[in-house]
């Protein structure tokens, strides 16, 4: 009986702790439920907190950021950004299955949405199979919409992408829809620029241009910083032969730039002049032109195109005396820019400037060209009388500009100066300076009163002004106060007395008023009394101005040579160095010499006021494009 008892009493505890084992599972698996449901109910919260999947995509946690946005996907179903990046993850970590089932979906929902397709070849380019991108592509472009949002934004799509090829079919597939075969010519400029393809380029701007006039400035800017030139050869070409079908302005004008750009100023001049004819214009483009040329030196086409201004548009034309003018300037520097000019030339100048002014008169806008007679007369036939006189009379003329008052005011007290006549001179630069203080021109003028002390060997006065006229907006005018002020500085404030300086100065002054055989006197001088004097870089440089004044080049340029080799560090080297290159470029014709010494400046000499214009120039004999 108590051996029953006993097995009861097991059997009871077993049972009781069967059931304690049971109840304490079945608690745990309600506690752990729970949890879940917790855990599920806090991520179902922040499902809706975009930036919470934000962060997690830009983190790199693509698994957590493919969760978040998947549900917001759901939510929002029209979201593109949301698909894109819930796409975008899922390709990141490779579940291409996910992907594609998700793209399906999507193109379910909206079959409208030709972009998904794109998407959706992006899902087997990744997995490399091409062939199905490029289906996915192709029916992309064939459901796009008919209207010019949706062309744009497909072909963007695929120019994103580097897919060119696509976003060109887009293009081509849209002016179809459009049927508008120019609707988006421009943009298919753009893809085949950025495709460096000129050709169809080309073709297709040109295409713009003829439906949209205004984009010509533009194409303008965009041929000269892509074309080189084999392919403005060829959009000469390609204009050519649409002029023969229509001659629309817009191609002469664009044909006429493109030889502008190739430095063919001449068949530029042949066009600008149909150009001005056919619109019955005032000649204004020939006279941009006429700039042009000159600048580049081409003086035959620049006078020609100056020419055709005054003879076709008459005294009455706005530009009839400014023409002239510059035809006449043309005219001058043809003759006196090279090697072997004779009196003969000047006189045949001389003769041609008195007869404009005999026919059209002395006034007040003929008065540029009486002030350019005056120059020709005091710098090159040396006859300061006759430049003194046409410049005084011109002065009593009434109703003259008050900016070209100050220009022969200034040229005069430069012929009075080269006369001799110092007080005339300081008299008439102080009126300019005076008339004009803020002005460039009344900076001029306060440089040369400057200078005129500095010739008077009042040598500290005329520093503080030149230091001060060192901040001046005209960079020659800059540039000149700098370079007499440190020159100053250097060989007058280290010296116990001024006799040195002072008669360079005076060397100077005889040079400036052509009295040369006097100059190299007072040079020689000057080097005999101070051998050791730190002029003598000096003294050899302003002798090769002289002989360059003269026109005798081979004495200047071994002497520019010798300052620039035994006197590298002095502050006349770069001086010498500038000027053998213009010699060579302009005086010589040698090219190839000149560019190698510009190139020396500019590199050798950084902080020289001539790097600037010694690169430019290198850059242009080497053949680049200057704008």
């Amino acid at each position: 009986m108590e051996q029953e008892t006993n097995v009861t009493f097991a059997f009871l505890d077993t049972i009781q702790k069967t059931t304690k084992h049971m109840l304490h599972s079945v608690l745990k698996s309600l506690l752990v439920t729970l949890v879940f449901s917790l855990f599920g109910a806090a991520l179902s919260a922040q499902t809706a907190d975009p930036n919470l999947a934000n962060q997690y995509f830009s983190d790199g946690e693509f698994e957590k950021a493919a969760a978040l946005y998947g549900q917001l996907v759901e939510k929002e179903r029209k979201s593109d950004y949301y698909f894109m990046r819930y796409i975008d993850c899922l390709t990141k970590l490779e579940k291409w299955e996910d992907a594609e089932k998700a793209v399906k979906k999507q193109i379910k929902d909206q079959p409208e949405n030709n972009v998904l397709f794109v998407v959706y070849g992006q899902i087997y380019e990744e997995q490399g199979k091409t062939a199905e991108a490029e289906a996915q592509y192709q029916k992309a472009i064939d459901k796009m919409a008919s209207d010019y949002a949706a062309v744009i934004r497909l072909a963007n799509m695929f120019q994103n992408d580097s897919k060119f090829d696509y976003a060109v079919k887009t293009y081509e597939r849209g002016a179809q829809l459009t049927r508008d075969p120019n609707r988006f010519a421009y943009n298919l400029g753009d893809l085949y620029r950025r495709k460096g393809e000129p050709k169809k380029m080309t073709e297709q701007y040109l295409n713009a241009l003829e439906s949209d006039p205004g984009k010509l400035p533009s194409l303008q800017t965009i041929f000269a910083r892509t074309l080189g030139p084999e392919d403005l050869q060829e959009l000469q070409t390609q204009l050519y032969a649409r002029i023969q079908q229509n001659e629309n302005p817009d191609y002469i004008e664009l044909l006429a730039w493109s030889f502008v750009q190739r430095k063919d100023f001449k068949s530029a001049l042949r066009q600008y002049k149909a150009l001005d004819k056919r619109l019955g214009e005032s000649g204004q483009r020939v006279m941009r032109l006429a700039d042009d040329a000159a600048e580049a030196r081409d003086y035959e086409t620049a006078i020609a195109a100056y020419e055709y201004v005054m003879t076709e548009k008459g005294q009455t034309s706005p530009f009839f005396f400014d023409a002239k003018q510059e035809a006449m300037q043309c005219r001058r520097r043809k003759i006196t820019e090279g090697l072997n000019y004779t009196q003969q030339d000047l006189v045949i100048l001389e003769t041609e400037y008195e007869a404009f002014l005999s026919q059209y008169g002395k006034s007040s806008q003929s008065a540029p060209i009486i002030l350019q007679l005056a120059e020709l007369e005091a710098i090159y036939m040396r006859n300061l009388p006759k430049a003194i006189q046409l410049l005084e009379e011109l002065k009593q003329t009434p109703g003259i500009r008050q900016n070209v008052m100050a220009r022969l005011k200034i040229d005069l007290g430069d012929y009075y100066l080269m006369h001799g006549d110092i007080w005339e001179s300081t008299l008439l630069y102080s009126q300019v300076d005076k008339a004009f203080k803020e002005d460039t021109i009344g900076q001029e003028a306060r440089f040369k009163n400057a200078r005129l002390s500095y010739f008077n060997g009042d040598f500290q006065w005329a520093q503080a002004q030149f230091d001060v006229l060192k901040a001046s907006t005209s960079k020659m005018i800059a540039n000149d106060a700098l370079d007499l002020s440190v020159f100053i500085m250097d060989n007058l404030n280290l010296d116990t007395t001024s006799d040195a300086i002072s008669l360079y100065a005076a060397a100077e002054l005889l040079v400036l008023q052509n009295r040369y055989d006097e100059a190299f006197l007072k040079l020689d001088t000057l080097a005999r009394d101070f051998p050791e004097h730190s002029l003598q870089d000096d003294i050899l440089y302003l002798k090769a101005r002289i002989w360059e004044k003269q026109r005798n080049f081979e004495k200047a340029i071994p002497l520019y040579e010798e300052v620039a080799d035994k006197y590298k560090d002095d502050i006349r080297a770069d001086n010498a160095l500038y000027a053998l290159a213009q010699i060579f470029e302009l005086r010589m014709n040698d090219l190839e010499k000149a560019k190698g010494i510009y190139e020396k400046i500019f590199l050798d000499y950084s902080g020289s006021v001539f790097a600037v214009d010694a690169r430019k120039r290198f850059r242009i004999l080497r053949g680049d494009k200057v704008q």
